[in-house]
């Protein structure tokens, strides 16, 4: 993060967690935590990193590596991809945006070195570059129902569907899902800060739990280091959100994920859950059915729900979906009910 730009959110109440790795609140975490369901907010994106990849060899490098269509990534329009391990796993979720001939990657900044490592075993003599650009971008979301037109008057028109993009003034505005109007922004430091205090008139600052509280509810799947190598693409749902191409040509991992597509159903599923007895859970953290010796799938990603307890995706067995209680961590733990995904399942058990 830009020393100014935290400068800047300090000036503005914010107070970071306690390892100063992102915005914790604004002053009142409940009162921002409710908001992000019931108004318009902000919040700072700076505890997600980016990874720049620049050359005239750029596309076609990342086209080889990723599990999406890269060509279909443009000025107006970005994707969600994966890295994967030649073995399906999945070692980093990333949103692909290019911005002024650049391709970015943006992933939770823990994952950041180790992604960049592995991109460059295979760079070889290629003509790309790839370098760490947390600090080259200021970045921050909005959301609620109003946040189009908080937009188009402060900034200008927005984008109109979801991964969509538009460029203006030196801020690229990206369209995400989400429970309502999403969007993420990227710009240099001066253009970034004056939108920002454009909005802030009618939307909220908030906390990054906020945020993670709507990527949660949007279902959309995340690796975090605890869960590098974890799932194939298709047990996290990565191709119902947009994620996987299946008529591209080959990358690491690209033989399983097609397998799993055309010959075979993953045995288990991303599903949404809420624990009301529960504070927080951890990516990686188990899911027990009834048989307390065997973990039937786990967390990965949770956040805080303003009524009170949490709401978490997890990976879970499909058997495990349909058959018993659920449980958050052992098989006296919080129990977990299931909710609706916002979007379809190509499986009827799941």
């Amino acid at each position: 993060m830009k020393p100014e730009w935290k400068t800047f959110l300090q000036q503005r109440g914010a107070e970071w967690d306690a390892d100063q790795a992102r915005v914790a609140h604004f002053g009142n975490p409940d009162q921002e935590l409710a908001l992000s369901l019931t108004g318009e907010i902000i919040a700072d994106l700076g505890h997600r990193g980016l990874i720049a990849v620049m050359g005239e060899e750029a596309e076609g490098f990342l086209q080889n590596m990723l599990s999406n269509d890269v060509r279909q990534v443009s000025a107006t329009r970005s994707q969600l991809t994966s890295l994967n391990t030649p073995k399906g796993r999945m070692l980093a979720l990333m949103r692909l945006f290019r911005r002024e001939g650049v391709y970015y990657l943006s992933l939770p900044r823990p994952l950041v070195e180790p992604t960049l490592k592995r991109l460059r075993m295979y760079v070889l003599r290629s003509k790309v570059t790839l370098e760490s650009a947390g600090e080259a971008l200021v970045r921050f979301g909005l959301a609620g129902e109003r946040a189009e037109g908080l937009l188009r008057e402060a900034w200008g028109e927005p984008p109109a569907a979801i991964d969509e993009v538009r460029t203006e003034g030196g801020v690229t505005v990206l369209r995400i899902p989400g429970p309502s109007p999403r969007f993420e922004l990227y710009g240099e430091l001066e253009p970034m800060q004056k939108l920002w205090q454009r909005l802030d008139v009618h939307a909220v600052p908030a906390g990054a739990a906020c945020w993670e509280l709507l990527d949660t509810l949007a279902a959309l799947p995340e690796v975090y280091p605890e869960t590098v190598e974890a799932f194939v693409p298709q047990m996290a749902n990565l191709e119902r959100v947009g994620g996987v191409s299946f008529k591209k040509g080959c990358y690491p991992g690209q033989e399983v994920v097609a397998r799993m597509h055309y010959l075979g159903k993953p045995n288990r599923r991303m599903a949404l859950l809420r624990a009301k007895a529960a504070e927080n859970a951890q990516p990686g953290q188990a899911v027990f059915g009834d048989d307390p010796e065997t973990a039937v799938g786990t967390v990965v990603r949770a956040a805080p729900h303003p009524d009170g307890g949490i709401v978490l995706l997890a990976v879970v067995r499909l058997p495990a979906l349909t058959e018993g209680a659920l449980h958050l961590g052992a098989v006296d733990g919080p129990e977990l009910a299931r909710l609706p995904l916002p979007y379809a399942l190509e499986d009827d058990a799941a």
